[in-house]
């Protein structure tokens, strides 16, 4: 298999830190794709037509996008322990809490291509909006640490560790821990794991 992928895409960290965690590392290609909102990628775009990582192609070339699908499919993979519970309230618990981590991603992408423009371009409104919404997630999850540490590590806890540890690579002025010494003990812990350490964003990576 092949999977686009870039050293600093908290999606892409998503797919990788299970890759580690279920072993099949191995079984997956990594090829070098830049994915850039304004600059659409050939490369990519030839296995998946938004020009957006990660994607990863199947041995018979059948393309599968984006992290949540990715996940899922490579978690069929393997003998271990899911990722994705079957069913039941820790199967919605744990898709709620991916969808959570996925959401606040995509809020933080667009309001860090905002905060990139010169003062005169941004929308006050749109810097506004942005960081209540986080703030309130954030909040949410204050609330919900503790059963996040009473709760065995599946596909929720590794999207919200991605999603809070990218908040550290490119919003650590947001000092997000700060009344939020729960959720950062949590977050303590998942930086721990060594699938997390070996997938730190790195700007100087290839």
């Amino acid at each position: 298999m092949k999977l686009h992928w870039s050293p600093r895409s908290p999606f892409v960290r998503k797919v990788v830190i299970l890759l580690k965690e279920t072993g099949l590392e191995s079984r997956v290609q990594l090829v070098r794709s830049v994915a850039a909102i304004a600059t659409p990628n050939p490369a990519i775009m030839a296995d998946n037509p938004l020009s957006q990582i990660p994607a990863l192609v199947l041995p018979g070339g059948e393309p599968l996008y984006d992290s949540p699908v990715i996940c899922e499919y490579l978690d069929s993979l393997h003998d271990g322990p899911r990722f994705f519970p079957a069913a039941g309230p820790a199967r919605w618990t744990a898709l709620r809490r991916q969808a959570l981590g996925d959401g606040m991603l995509s809020v933080l992408l667009i309001w860090r291509q905002e905060r990139m423009k010169t003062p005169a371009q941004q929308l006050d409104s749109w810097l506004q909006a942005f960081a209540l919404k986080i703030s309130t997630a954030l909040d949410r999850l204050e609330d919900e640490a503790p059963a996040l540490a009473a709760s065995g590590f599946d596909i929720g806890h590794l999207t919200l560790g991605c999603t809070l540890s990218y908040l550290d690579y490119r919003f650590a002025d947001l000092d997000w821990r700060a009344g939020r010494p729960q959720l950062a003990s949590w977050h303590a812990g998942f930086c721990l794991r060594p699938s997390a350490q070996a997938t730190v964003p790195d700007d100087a990576a290839a």
